[in-house]
């Protein structure tokens, strides 16, 4: 299983992958789920993906492999918005599930893949959409400024909570590392590292990418303080009258 977050702000956007995949509990291994491409001052896009891996190692092959073809093909490089980039996405999620999808079903192999892609393109807003394992997509709004893949539920309350797209990135940026930890806690297909990106808005250039492990001092100090923080607001509650 895996985690990804992105997120929308006024500011700019956030984009949050952990790196753990499993074929079950003796087969673990770490692969990266965030893919940038980047051209300064023109265009930064950014690529998260859950669900089978090859079916989304497939797909970030097939957009790859459009970088190099014809000038006349469209390609994440040349198309005038993201729009568009989230359409090639799908066309080339569709292309994995039809060349595979038949014979990973009869294998009893979930074929099925998420990814969100985001970023700004000289000329429009930044934009943020999350695409289906059928190829279509939505794209956040104003109400909802972000998406989830993977292992959601755990780490959905927290940003529910704190997050709108007037939110500081750096507080938005604590929320995220906090929506991990929650899932991390209960969930062991989900681990570091954690791949974080932050990009501004209108800069059309990464900002800050961090990848955060095992022992990094502020995640470790975040997890303690808000797990201890959870259980002095626990503990302050008062009791039930009825439960007397």
């Amino acid at each position: 299983m895996t985690y990804c977050v992105a997120i929308k702000l006024d500011s700019g956007m956030i984009f949050a992958s952990d790196s753990r995949t499993n074929a079950g509990v003796d087969h673990i291994a770490t692969f990266c789920k965030m893919r940038v491409y980047e051209r300064n001052d023109d265009r930064i896009i950014v690529v998260l993906s859950s669900g089978n891996l090859a079916m989304t190692q497939g797909v970030i092959n097939i957009l790859d492999r459009h970088l190099h073809a014809d000038t006349s093909q469209q390609t994440i490089w040349n198309v005038p918005s993201m729009f568009d980039v989230a359409a090639l996405t799908g066309i080339a999620l569709r292309e994995m599930a039809a060349r595979d999808g038949p014979a990973l079903m009869q294998s009893g192999i979930e074929a099925s893949a998420n990814i969100v892609v985001g970023g700004q393109i000289r000329g429009e807003q930044q934009r943020l959409f999350h695409i289906y394992p059928q190829g279509n997509f939505i794209e956040t709004c104003d109400e909802t400024p972000y998406f989830q893949l993977g292992e959601s539920k755990y780490g959905k309350p927290i940003l529910d909570r704190v997050v709108t797209t007037a939110t500081p990135q750096k507080e938005a940026a604590k929320c995220v590392l906090i929506s991990f930890d929650s899932t991390v806690k209960s969930n062991i297909s989900v681990g570091l590292p954690i791949d974080m990106l932050w990009y501004p808005n209108d800069s059309l250039r990464v900002g800050v990418q961090q990848r955060i492990r095992d022992g990094d001092p502020y995640f470790s100090m975040l997890r303690q303080r808000w797990g201890g923080g959870l259980r002095r607001v626990f503990a302050e509650l008062p009791d039930p009258d009825w439960m007397e």
